[in-house]
């Protein structure tokens, strides 16, 4: 079974551009994003106070309505983030680099320390607000992956995402 990429919802000016390692392996099959039921994503969102109800995978695209966007540094879906090469990253950076551009996103939010590694090449990253964008103009935030693996709190991983409501 060849799996697709899921399409990314992006328009100008968004207040905040979520941005994953890649689809799972669900999302691939359902098309949306954050759709595997052990990521947390959505939970997150709600409980951090981004969003004023839980949203479904399937509703992903009224973000948009919120001024929230979503794409991924890697389109093609995997088991796990440590299946996607290093040239995948390196070409998913440069990709990534040219939508924050094109669309120009507020803030772009790293769903995963790591995904924010790959982009900016740096290997020291603290969570939340980045001292120094690679894109500039664009305020980047680092925030915990939402995926079930992470072995963070929940509590820990909100309270962190919870820095976002002053950027929505």
């Amino acid at each position: 079974m060849q799996l697709e990429p899921i399409p990314d919802h992006l328009q100008k000016n968004l207040n905040i551009l979520f941005v994953g390692f890649n689809p799972s392996i669900r999302s691939s099959e359902t098309g949306f994003h954050y759709a595997n039921p052990n990521n947390r994503f959505w939970k997150i969102l709600y409980e951090a106070g981004l969003t004023s109800r839980k949203y479904r995978p399937e509703e992903n695209s009224e973000l948009l309505k919120l001024g929230f966007g979503l794409t991924n540094i890697v389109a093609r879906p995997t088991k796990e983030a440590a299946e996607i090469s290093t040239d995948e990253y390196a070409e998913g950076a440069e990709l990534l680099k040219e939508k924050i551009m094109q669309f120009h996103p507020k803030t772009v939010c790293f769903v995963g320390k790591g995904v924010y590694q790959q982009f900016s090449k740096r290997k020291t990253v603290s969570w939340g607000v980045q001292k120094e964008s690679v894109v500039p103009g664009v305020i980047e935030y680092v925030a915990p992956s939402s995926s079930g693996l992470v072995r963070m709190k929940l509590h820990d991983i909100v309270e962190i995402y919870s820095g976002l409501v002053n950027y929505r």
